[in-house]
């Protein structure tokens, strides 16, 4: 992805649609009047089953709105953002504006560059560990964006954490409307531009064939629309932090999905505020990146006349 020399917004939209979401869903749309793009939750993108109240899907169009914020900035641009501008649009989630010139710090470059090459990956990972200093710069890059990471670390704690996950694969492998959503979100033939392709569609969790597995669960401190755009920006930070150290990521969805589950999970970490998402971390090879909607085709642009 360049960023010298590029109209600075139309480089933000193009970041912006790599950002991960439910099922590879996109639920975002864009409107750009100049040096402004708006953030919009599209709500016939939102999981009706998996995420009936839409707390996926902001996360998502959190990590959008960061992958905005981390281009202009590569860009050269200050960018200015404003979360939940309209009460009276619920879907307009942020409009950010492209201000003043900026010199972007090789950190600004290496994450805006981190985008085009972050990836999920499902895949079982190798032995080696992830090291302390990465560690402890993922756990920063959520506190950045106000949210908490909590690794999951002490004696027990992963396998209590496996028990919650077991079970929540199995609510959703016996809920029969679920199953039905992720065959409607599940891209067979490739040529759709959404979807998670029918190879990974179905791959569960790989943690039981790595050998020192790295866990975490990333917290907000209240469960907001505002707070979950927050969690959905700190999400997105770490995930871009863990690809400029050369870590894989994958998500383990399932436990924060299902409700009943989701306070254990609080319980379990012992972390301030509600569960958002919890990851896995490693060392592996990642697959091909699932394909994603032109920019242009979500987005509309305000003609001034």
């Amino acid at each position: 992805m360049s960023f010298a020399g590029q109209d600075p917004v139309r480089v933000a939209l193009d970041a912006a649609v790599r950002a991960p979401s439910p099922h590879n869903s996109q639920p975002w749309r864009f409107e750009v009047d100049g040096d402004r793009v708006g953030v919009f939750l599209d709500p016939d993108r939102i999981l009706k089953v998996a995420d009936p109240d839409g707390r996926e899907a902001r996360l998502a169009c959190g990590a959008a709105i960061l992958n905005v914020r981390l281009a202009l900035r590569a860009a050269g641009r200050t960018p200015v953002v404003h979360l939940l501008p309209r009460r009276d649009v619920p879907d307009h989630l942020a409009t950010v504006w492209a201000r003043g010139r900026v010199t972007p710090t090789p950190d600004d470059v290496a994450m805006a560059r981190a985008i085009a090459y972050r990836r999920s990956n499902r895949r079982a990972f190798t032995a080696r560990e992830v090291p302390v200093w990465v560690r402890q710069a993922l756990v920063r890059a959520a506190t950045e964006e106000g949210a908490h990471l909590a690794i999951v670390g002490r004696a027990g704690q992963l396998d209590e954490l496996g028990v919650l996950l077991r079970e929540a694969e199995r609510s959703q492998r016996e809920d029969l409307a679920f199953q039905d959503e992720l065959r409607q979100w599940t891209a067979s033939d490739g040529a759709r531009d959404d979807g998670v392709p029918a190879s990974v569609a179905g791959s569960g969790p790989e943690w039981p064939f790595d050998r020192k597995p790295l866990v975490a669960v990333l917290s907000s401190y209240t469960d907001t629309r505002l707070a979950q755009l927050r969690a959905g920006q700190a999400m997105q930070r770490v995930l871009l932090r863990a690809t400029t150290a050369g870590v894989s990521v994958s998500f383990l969805s399932q436990p924060v999905e299902v409700p009943a589950l989701r306070s254990a999970v609080a319980r379990l970490v012992s972390a301030p505020g509600n569960p958002q998402v919890v990851l896995r971390f490693g060392y592996g090879f990642a697959g091909p990146a699932t394909r994603r909607r032109p920019a242009e085709v979500v987005t509309r642009y305000t003609v001034r006349g």
